[in-house]
Parts: C-alpha cells; structure tokens; sequence
C-alpha cells in the first residue's frame, strides 16, 4: 500500500516543490508512517513529490526476509562453532588431566611394590587388583610400569593373605590381554603356583590358583608350558575333591582349564600319565558335566593312543553308545557320535566291540530323531559298519570258491550254489534284522511323539489313543519328524 503523488506540469521548481510537500496534512503523514510499519520496518528509499512515478514505502518481502536472515544466520553459526570449540577444549582438558592423574596413581602403586616394606608391598597388590579389575588400560599400564615381577615374588612369602592378594592381583592384570598372559607365564608363574599349592596346602589359595591356571591356559602358547609342569594333575586332584574341601566354583574353573589344556596335541600325552581319561569315562552319567567331558575326549581322539585309552575303559562303548539316546542333550549327542566315528574308522577291533555293544540300533534311532550334525556323523558310523559287512560275505565267497576246487566238478558246482545260496540268506536273514529294527524305531519315534503331543496339549496321563491311531503307529513305515 503507497501513497502516489504525481507531479503537476504548471508547478515551477524550487519554492513551489516545498509549497507541494509541505501541504500533506498531519494527517496524511500519520498514515503513512503506520503503512511503513505494517510493512515490516522503517523506510529504505523514499519517493520525493517532484520525482515521477509513486513513493513506494515498502520494499519487497523477500528482498527484506534474505537482508534480515543472512547477517543473523552467520552470525549464530559463527557463534555456535565458537562454543563448540570452547566445549572441546575444555573436554580435551579433562581428559587430559583424568589421563594424567591416573598415570600419576599407578606410578605409586608400582612404588609400592617395589618398596622393602611387606605392608606396604601387601597393600600394593590390593590396590592393583581394585584398579584391573574393570579397567582395560590400567592392566596394560601398570603390566609395562614393572608390577608383574613384584607380585610374582610376593608369592614367596609366609603369609597367605599375601598369596591371594599376590594372585588375584595376577589374575585380574591377566584378563583380556594376551601380551600380560604370557609375561606372566614367562616370569615363571606356574613353577610357584605349584609350589605354592603343594607346601600351604589351603582351599582359598587352591581355588585362586585355579582360576589363575584357566585364565592363563586360555593363550595357546602357555598350554605346552602348563600341560609339561604337572598342573594337569593338580587340576584333576581339585576336580574330584577327595577330601570334600574344594568348592563347587574350583571344581567348575579346574574342568574347563583341562579342557583348555587338551586342546593342545602336545598336552595328550601328560594328560595319558593321568587318570583323567578313566575318570571321565567312569563321570559319563552326570548330565551337568559330561558334554564338557566329551568336549576333553574329541580333543584327544585324534591320538592313537588316546583312543587306546579310550576303548580300554571297561563297558566304554557301552557308555558312549547309551549317550547317543539323550535327546534332551543335543550336545552331548553330538560329541558321543564324533567319537564313535573317529574311533569307527581308526580300527576295526573297534568296529566290532561297537557292534557287539549294540551300536547299530542306536545309531539308526540317532538317524531319525538326531539333530543334523548327529544324524550325519551316525551315517557315517552305519556307512563303515556295512563295508566290514560286505568285506565277511566276500571272504566267505572267495573261501567257498577255494574249497571248491580240490574236489570234482559236480561236488564243486553243487558246494558253489550252496555257498551262494547260504550267503544270500544271511544278507536276507541281515535285511529283515534291518528292517525290523527300523520298523521299531519308527513305531517308539511315533509313540514319544504321541506322547508330547498329549502332555502338550494338557490332556490327562491317563489318556490312551484310539485303536485306529495304534493301528497307524504299528502299520506306518515312513520316517517320523520330532514334534
């Protein structure tokens, strides 16, 4: 909105031009003070009358909006960088300073002990286990200011407060850093922890040097140096607690430091100068710990004489071949069978303590209801039980036909058709023993479904099936899916 003033073709310059302007009423320029306001602002270029053409207040909105926003917006951007140029310098100094503060701190506890002073050595190592305990950093650190050597020799005090303090202090420093593993091991560690268990015989410092043996043996180069200085059998001494002294948490960190250590082939044959391999064949039964006893097992059954171990155990066939029937325990399914198969294909005199053990059965069942790595590995135990099969009925083939020939043509081809005759109803007689056996498993599988399918359903125990559904579990003869 404007005011338009038009200049008059009779009015002479100079006085007359005043005259003009100066006639605009109060008024009048009241209003157009308040149309420059609605507008958006004061007046940037004004009309004066003589000029042609109308006095246009107002400039344009977006012209005005773009004048207004780009000072504003560098201006605020210009001061938001400025604050985060503050802000991280100043985090940058806290961090600094934390950095500093805490080198400052572990420098004193390496001071500590280093120091003459057992108390203040004692306190030292507390300190190290508070300060590693959760802090990454602080392991790496205080390991390259010196404070390994210190707490290694403190084990060779009298005091058994030291002891503990010395190697939970070690064990902490020994989390998550392979570098710290080895320069513990490398200081000769083990030597004194053995040492250490052997003169103060005492539960507390029996079960820290156990957990200080599972962390250590989890580095594959300290495994040969552990497994060569005789700490398997002390490990299997705290794991079948004779006396009843050790606690359940030892018992649980010395079975999984065995297990760790048998991973190495080089540790085999010191865990053969043991009775481990007995014990755990003799422990199968308990379902808490045996798929980690299996776990040692098919770590060592790669070795022959780890396998004649294995098969010298009384009823050890028997023992495996009945885990192939836990179906609660997938796992330890898994492991028994990688055994068997190993074992299976090692040696024939195990093939047939196998076969007499009642294995085919078993691994038939393992076949249909067996998770797929199971029922791979037991095809594959079925696959070298049917090539010694075929091996007996060729020999006895070829044994016929040698006979044969020292008595006349007649009796010959007469002994050769009954040889042929004899040995297709033994594979016949083998056939149905087959079949029958697949047939009964099939008839279980159903019936253990049926079975879940009941108590799933929150029917009553008491609930039998129709005879139509047992005319179909005792007549079907296709493969049943686990429910």
């Amino acid at each position: 909105m404007g005011i338009m003033c038009h200049r008059r073709n009779n009015v002479a310059p100079g006085t007359d031009q005043f005259k003009l302007w100066s006639s605009f009423s109060r008024a009048s320029f009241r209003r157009m003070i308040l149309d420059a306001v609605r507008c958006g602002g004061g007046v940037q270029r004004h009309k004066r009358p003589d000029q042609a053409g109308p006095i246009n207040l107002c400039e344009p909105k977006e012209e005005k909006q773009m004048m207004k926003k780009k000072p504003a917006a560098g201006s605020d951007r210009l001061s938001d960088l400025m604050r985060l140029s503050e802000s991280s310098e100043n985090e940058d100094d806290v961090l600094l300073r934390r950095k500093v503060q805490m080198l400052e701190e572990l420098k004193r506890v390496v001071k500590r002990l280093q120091s003459s002073h057992v108390d203040a050595v004692l306190e030292g190592a507390k300190e190290v286990r508070r300060l590693t305990k959760e802090d990454s950093q602080a392991r790496s650190t205080l390991a390259l200011l010196g404070a390994i050597p210190p707490l290694i020799a403190l084990l060779d005090s009298d005091d058994s407060f030291s002891h503990i303090a010395a190697l939970y202090a070690l064990l902490n420093l020994a989390i998550g850093n392979d570098a710290n593993k080895a320069a513990i091991v490398k200081a000769g560690v083990v030597h004194k922890m053995l040492i250490l268990v052997n003169e103060f015989p005492n539960p507390d410092v029996a079960e820290a040097v156990v957990a200080n043996f599972l962390g250590l043996s989890a580095l594959d180069s300290n495994k040969p140096i552990i497994g060569s200085s005789g700490a398997i059998e002390f490990l299997l001494t705290i794991l079948k607690n004779v006396e009843g002294t050790n606690s359940c948490q030892a018992r649980q960190d010395s079975l999984k430091a065995l297990y760790n250590l048998s991973i190495s082939p080089l540790n085999v044959f010191p865990i053969l100068e043991t009775d481990l391999i007995p014990y755990i064949m003799n422990k199968l039964g308990d379902m808490g710990v045996s798929e980690r006893f299996l776990s040692i097992l098919c770590n060592v059954v790669s070795v022959a004489e780890a396998r004649k171990a294995i098969s010298s155990v009384p009823d050890a066939f028997p023992m495996l071949i009945d885990v192939l029937s836990w179906t609660d325990a997938p796992g330890c399914q898994e492991k028994a069978s990688y055994i068997l198969m190993v074992m299976a294909h090692k040696s024939y005199g195990d093939r047939q303590s196998m076969i007499e053990a009642g294995v085919a059965s078993a691994l038939l069942e393992l076949t249909l209801l067996g998770s797929t790595l199971a029922q791979k590995r037991a095809s594959r135990i079925l696959e070298c039980l049917r090539v010694d099969k075929g091996k007996q009925v060729s020999e006895n083939y070829v044994g016929g036909g040698g006979m044969s020939t020292m008595i006349s043509a007649p009796q010959a081809s007469t002994a050769y058709s009954s040889s042929v005759q004899s040995n297709d109803r033994m594979d016949d007689d083998m056939m149905s023993e087959e079949k029958k056996a697949v047939k009964q498993l099939v008839q279980q599988s159903l019936q253990n479904n049926m079975k879940r399918i009941v108590k799933r359903a929150n029917l009553p125990h008491e609930f039998v099936p129709s005879d139509h559904l047992k005319t179909l579990t005792t007549s079907s003869t296709s493969k049943s899916v686990p429910f």
